[in-house]
């Protein structure tokens, strides 16, 4: 078979286990998009379109909605703080996001990312690499030999897909949720709304519903569903007028500002009426607002030219949302008292209090746009990470249909608006949005470890379909026949070259002879390259796993409020040397060679490797830990359905169920080969 394996051979001993740990998927090339039966999406995207998405999903929950909510419950007048920080844990994620989504320019977002860099086990790295020095057999005997690894070996691609899922479809709820009190108020008062529209509590339940929320979301699916450059058009139009809306509440408010002399500033209670932790308590819930350009990587297989594309959209779409946020914040919690804001229309109540109320019809024409865009963003990407997993196998393969005609999965958007317009007529905006917190920092940190592991462990081996298995046995013997290895070698190069412990390359076979005292100095100083490249990964692979260890016991230990001081101090030491020194050592050791042709090469780096990832790392799990314990409740029943829904499914219709692991050096040879015409 010469340098393959497929990883259901091994299936009788110890090693199918361990391996199916650290299965990943191929990056997308376009050998491989040509085999898929499905059609493909369009590409009609550019950089001003991509901006659009951006800015357009963005801006609106954050402004028009969770502004009174955070300001009176969490941050006070240090809002555009919270706000600050949360847009610097999202640049940090958002140069990550950069670099992966011009390499694996794929719909499916973090999921599609995580997939390919961490695998579909639920280990945070490769530990094929990590657990070189503990022989297979140990590990055999930890398993009590009879335990098939392979059932958890698909988790943390399949975990991240469904926070996806969460965070996106939630999300269009929350927001959906947030435009009928601003339509109520722009037809004259919260009861103008038609009784059918109106929104009214259940008796004996408690529970408000919100009709107008769940129509607007089915409207909004029904443009989705008419194509990508369609409703891109369309949010570009609502997002011009939202950017107008927001510059005049800056150049109005801060006139009236000015002219009252900040009011909300001036309070006995000082900046930070809510401390330091009620400060990032806010962070983490206006962090709802910065998923905007996750939704654009979520386009990434309908961009024209991704890799110069996509960073720029990603890059100046959050600039502008930052600078926006800060300013309008900093304005309104100066116009009015924190504790005096209107939680569901902040804007527009601030300007009627200072007796502006023709500015007030302005904003809420403004913010009744801004939001409809927002909508539209937040449920545009959940079909398409429908359609990924679903051809990853991890859903059915209804989710992975797209369109003919309108080249959109049409299925999914379907599924995604009844869903959105379920949840929108019946669950609170303020439970929701910590719940798309959760989601997007779970994704965020994930990206942040992919770009780690790409740059020091990037994947060596990956999974070909097994109908290729002539074309992989032609390219083997070939290389066998120019080596000069016997038969009886080719059996040892079958068993171990694709093995991570047995980096030599098949040109050379460890068994084989050489009586050429040149060809035997050479192989001898190749062996040692490979050995000392073999304890680089796997130095890396074992400093980034301390590092996030680090990271975890750091931020646990300062968020918590229940340790004797002793010990929490104790842990923040622990934890701040392990965080410490993981990064000396990913700093002071080299990147791998192979990052360079990993994916689609030519756009963009992320720079600052590999302190930027790791404070993507550590704020990103900060302001997870100080979420509230009822939102992590919520998020847990989530999880838990999706832990169901992989058993029952996901984890026996994988795609690499029934694949080929070859080097990843001779991926193109071996599909060149099958292109060439046969003799």
């Amino acid at each position: 078979m010469g340098f393959l394996n497929d990883a259901q051979n091994d299936s009788g001993n110890g090693n199918y286990g361990f391996m199916s740990l650290v299965r990943r998927k191929q990056v997308d090339s376009d050998r491989a998009k040509t085999s898929l039966s499905h059609h493909h999406l369009a590409k009609a995207l550019t950089i001003p379109h991509l901006i659009a998405i951006g800015v357009g999903s963005t801006i609106g929950a954050g402004v028009y909605i969770l502004v009174g909510t955070v300001a009176r419950e969490h941050s006070g007048p240090a809002l555009t703080f919270s706000f600050l920080i949360a847009g610097i844990a999202a640049a940090l994620s958002a140069f990550c996001y950069a670099e992966l989504s011009s390499r694996c320019p794929s719909a499916g977002s973090a999921y599609h990312y995580s997939y390919i860099c961490v695998g579909e086990g639920y280990t945070c790295l490769k530990l094929s690499d990590l657990l070189n020095v503990v022989s297979y057999q140990f590990v055999y005997l930890l398993t009590c030999g009879n335990i098939d690894l392979t059932h958890v070996s698909r988790r943390v691609a399949w975990l991240i897909g469904w926070a996806l899922i969460l965070e996106y479809t939630i999300g269009g709820s929350a927001v959906a949720r947030g435009i009928s009190p601003n339509l109520a108020m722009l037809f004259g008062g919260a009861d103008s709304l038609p009784m059918f529209l109106a929104r009214y509590a259940i008796p004996g339940i408690d529970v408000v519903v919100d009709p107008c929320a769940a129509v607007l979301v089915l409207v909004v699916t029904g443009l989705l569903s008419l194509g990508i450059k369609e409703s891109t058009f369309v949010q570009g139009i609502v997002t011009a007028a939202n950017i107008c809306a927001l510059i005049f509440v800056i150049v109005a408010g801060g006139y009236l500002g000015f002219k009252t002399g900040w009011p909300g500033y001036q309070l006995q209670s000082g900046y930070f009426p809510f401390g330091a932790d009620g400060m990032l308590a806010g962070a983490s819930t206006v962090f709802f607002s910065y998923i905007g350009f996750d939704s654009v990587a979520s386009t990434a297989e309908e961009v024209k030219n991704p890799q110069r594309d996509l960073p720029m959209g990603i890059g100046l779409a959050l600039s502008i949302c930052c600078a926006l946020y800060m300013l309008v914040s900093a304005v309104i919690v100066g116009l009015v008292p924190y504790f005096s804001m209107d939680p569901d229309t902040p804007i527009s109540s601030a300007f009627a209090s200072q007796g502006c109320n023709w500015a007030a019809y302005i904003v809420t024409i403004g913010a009744c746009t801004a939001l409809c865009s927002t909508l539209m963003g937040s449920i545009l990407p959940q079909p398409r990470i429908l359609m990924a997993m679903a051809r990853d196998g991890l859903l059915p393969s209804f989710f992975s249909e797209v369109n003919k005609k309108t080249q959109v999965p049409l299925k999914s958007t379907i599924v995604t608006g009844c869903l959105a317009a379920l949840l929108a007529f019946f669950m609170d905006v303020e439970a929701l949005s910590g719940m798309v917190s959760v989601g997007t920092l779970l994704a965020f940190t994930m990206v942040a470890i992919s770009v780690l592991i790409l740059r020091y462990v990037p994947p060596d081996v990956v999974p070909i379909p097994s109908s290729l298995q002539e074309a992989i046995d032609s390219v083997s013997s070939k290389y066998r026949s120019t080596t000069g290895l016997i038969d009886s070698d080719a059996d040892d190069v079958n068993a171990k070259a694709i093995t991570s412990q047995n980096l030599v390359p098949v040109l050379v076979s460890k068994q084989s002879p050489l009586e050429d005292p040149l060809l035997e100095k050479e192989a001898v100083q190749l062996n040692s390259g490979f050995t000392r490249e073999e304890n680089r990964r796997t130095i890396a692979g074992w400093t980034i796993t301390c590092t996030c260890i680090g990271v975890l016991i750091l931020t646990s230990a300062a968020s918590s409020q229940t340790l004797y001081s002793t010990y929490r101090y104790s842990l923040c030491g622990v934890g701040g040397v392990l965080l410490l020194s993981g990064l000396i050592v990913l700093t002071w050791i080299d990147q791998d060679d192979a990052r360079h042709s990993f994916g689609h090469t030519g756009g963009f780096i992320c720079p600052f490797v590999p302190l930027l990832p790791v404070a993507s790392i550590l704020i990103n799990v900060y302001l997870l830990i100080n979420l509230g314990g009822d939102t992590w409740m919520r998020v847990s029943v989530w999880l838990a359905i999706g832990a169901l829904v992989y058993a029952i499914y996901g984890r026996n219709h994988s795609s690499l169920q029934n694949v080929i692991y070859v080097p990843a050096a001779h991926v193109d040879e071996i599909y060149d080969s099958v292109s060439e015409p046969q003799p």
